[in-house]
C-alpha cells in the first residue's frame, strides 16, 4: 500500500492535483447514498453519454432507448472513432449541450478534466463498488468509477494452433508449453515457415499503425517494458524511465513484424478492422488484442472453442508465472458544469445501468464486461472464452501484469513513440531506427513529465495571483 500511494503521488506530481487510487479500503456503505437515486428532478433532466468504446456503441443506444421507453428520459449515446476520444471529448465540452456522462482513462488524464468531475462520494453507484482499488479519488473526492475490469494478451486460434501441432517438426506438443519468450518465438517462427502448408497467411495478424490499431502497440505492448522497471523499483509511476527492458520491447516488436501477414513496411495503412478480419478468417494464428474483441469474433463465426489467449511474453527472468495482462482504462465521470436536474438524470441512469435486469445484462452478456460492482455477483458475469482464459491463470497462481498505462505522461508521448516504431518498421529495423524509438520512450517521457509539472506551476500560480487581486478588491471595499 505505501509503494501504491507513493507511486501514484509521483504520477501526480505532473497533474493538476494529486489524484489517488486508493487501494485496499472499502467503499463507502450504501446507507450514506442520498444522491443517485430515483428522483422527480430526473423527470425534467437528460443525459448525454460520450462514450470511449467503439465495438460497444450499438449496445449502448440499444440500452439508452430501453431505458427512455421505461422512464421517458432522454438519453444520448455518442461513441468516439477509435483513437480520438480525448479530441472529441474537448470539442463536445465546448458546447452548450455537453456531455453529462464521460470517461477518463486513469489518473494522468483525469488531471486535465478533474475540475468537470463531480463528486460520487455519496451515490449508489459508489457504494456499489466493490472497492476503492476502482475508483479515482482526488482529496476525498470520488471524481470517477471503473465499470469495466479488461484483459488482453495474445488472442489464439486453437484450432490452427492444433493444426501446426500437428505438422512434422512442430517445436511443441501442447499449447501449454508456450510459457516463455524463447519457446513463443519458436513456435511462431516455424509457423510462419510453414504458412503455405497451414493454409495462412502469416502467424500474426498485420501490425497496423494507423489510429485504429497502433494503441495496442504504443500504449498496450508498451505496458510490458513500464510493468517490469516499476516492478523491478517496486513503484507504480515515475517522472523518469531508465528503459531497462526496451531490448525486451524491441524483441517482440521484431517477432510480430517479421511473422505476420503483410511486410512491416505495409503497416501504416493497415487498420484495426484488418487484424480482426485476418485472425476471424483464419489467415492468421495470433492477433494481439483483448478480451473486448471476443463479440467481434464471435460475429464473425468463431466459438468459444476456437479461442484462447496466451500472454505476452517478451523474455524477462522468470516470465513463465506472468499471467495476462489485467486492469481498467474506463472510469465514468459525470460532468459537474451540467445543470442539476441533468447531473441528477446521470446518476440515476447510472443506478439503473448497475441495478436493473435490463442493465446488468446488456453489460454483462451483451458488451461482455467483468465489472467490479457488487450488483452483478447474482448471476450477472460474463462467460466467454477470452475472460475463462484470464480467470484460468489467476486459478493456476499466474501474476497478472497490472494496467501501467495510465501513468504514461501524456498522448504526445504515445503519438512521439508510435511514430518511432512505424519508422523502425518502414526503414529496415535498424540499431539506428531503434535509437529513436529508445529516445522517444526514455527522453520523451521525462520531457512530457517535466512539461505537465510546468503546466500545473503556472496554473497553480495563476490561480494564486487570481485569489491575491480577489482579496485585494475586497479589502479595498
Amino acid at each position: 500500500m505505501k509503494n501504491l500511494k507513493k507511486g501514484i503521488a509521483l504520477a501526480m506530481a505532473a497533474s493538476l492535483a494529486v489524484c489517488t487510487l486508493a487501494g485496499c479500503g472499502s467503499t463507502a456503505e450504501s446507507g450514506n447514498s442520498n444522491t443517485g437515486s430515483q428522483s422527480t428532478s430526473a423527470s425534467s433532466g437528460k443525459v448525454y453519454y460520450l462514450n470511449f468504446k467503439p465495438e460497444q456503441g450499438d449496445a449502448w443506444k440499444k440500452l439508452a432507448e430501453t431505458y427512455t421507453k421505461e422512464t421517458g428520459v432522454e438519453v444520448t449515446v455518442e461513441t468516439a472513432a477509435s483513437g480520438t476520444y480525448e479530441s472529441k471529448l474537448k470539442a463536445e465540452m465546448a458546447k452548450d449541450n455537453a456531455p453529462t456522462l464521460f470517461q477518463v482513462n486513469g489518473p494522468v488524464e483525469l488531471a486535465s478534466w478533474t475540475d468537470y468531475c463531480y463528486d460520487l462520494k455519496s451515490t449508489d453507484l459508489y457504494s456499489n463498488l466493490k472497492s476503492d482499488d476502482f475508483a479515482l479519488i482526488e482529496n476525498d473526492q470520488v471524481k470517477g468509477i471503473a465499470y469495466v475490469i479488461e484483459t488482453y494478451g495474445i488472442i489464439y486460434n486453437k484450432t490452427l494452433l492444433n493444426d501446426y501441432i500437428a505438422t512434422d517438426g512442430a517445436v511443441i506438443k501442447s499449447i501449454d508449453e508456450i510459457n516463455n519468450f524463447e519457446t513463443l518465438k519458436n513456435v511462431v517462427e516455424d509457423i510462419q515457415s510453414k504458412k503455405a502448408d497451414l493454409g495462412i497467411q502469416g502467424a500474426f495478424t498485420s501490425a497496423g499503425m494507423d489510429s485504429s490499431s497502433d494503441w495496442r502497440f504504443k500504449t498496450h505492448l508498451a505496458n510490458l517494458p513500464i510493468y517490469y522497471e516499476y516492478k523491478d523499483k517496486n513503484i507504480n509511476a515515475a517522472e523518469t524511465m531508465d528503459g531497462t527492458y526496451l531490448d525486451n520491447y524491441r524483441a517482440i516488436w521484431d517477432l510480430y513484424l517479421n511473422n505476420s501477414t503483410c511486410d512491416p513496411k505495409m503497416i501504416s495503412g493497415k487498420t484495426g478492422d484488418d487484424a480482426t478480419s485476418e485472425f476471424c478468417l483464419g489467415e492468421a494464428v495470433f492477433y494481439q488484442n483483448g478480451t473486448w474483441a471476443y463479440q467481434d469474433c464471435i460475429d464473425a463465426g468463431m466459438t468459444d472453442e476456437d479461442l484462447g489467449m496466451l500472454p505476452i511474453y517478451i523474455g524477462v527472468e522468470g516470465e513463465e508465472e506472468q499471467g495476462l495482462c489485467t486492469g481498467s482504462e474506463n472510469y465514468w465521470c459525470v460532468n459537474n458544469k451540467a445543470s442539476e436536474a441533468d447531473i441528477q438524470a446521470t446518476l440515476d441512469f447510472l443506478k439503473w445501468v448497475i441495478t436493473s435486469d435490463a442493465g446488468r445484462d446488456s453489460l454483462a452478456n451483451e458488451m461482455g464486461f467483468v465489472t467490479p460492482f457488487t450488483t452483478f455477483d447474482d448471476g450477472y458475469q460474463a462467460d466467454n472464452a477470452l475472460i475463462k482464459a484470464s480467470n484460468e491463470y489467476i486459478a493456476s497462481g499466474k501474476t497478472p501484469v497490472s494496467w501501467n498505462f495510465s501513468t504514461i505522461p501524456s498522448e504526445k508521448w504515445k503519438n512521439d513513440l508510435g511514430s518511432a516504431l512505424l519508422i523502425y518498421a518502414q526503414e529496415g529495423q535498424g540499431d539506428e531506427q531503434w535509437a529513436d524509438v529508445e529516445k522517444a520512450f526514455v527522453e520523451g517521457w521525462k520531457k512530457e513529465y517535466a512539461a505537465a509539472k510546468a503546466d500545473t506551476a503556472n496554473k497553480e500560480a495563476a490561480a494564486n495571483d487570481g485569489e491575491t487581486a480577489d482579496n485585494a478588491e475586497k479589502t479595498a471595499e
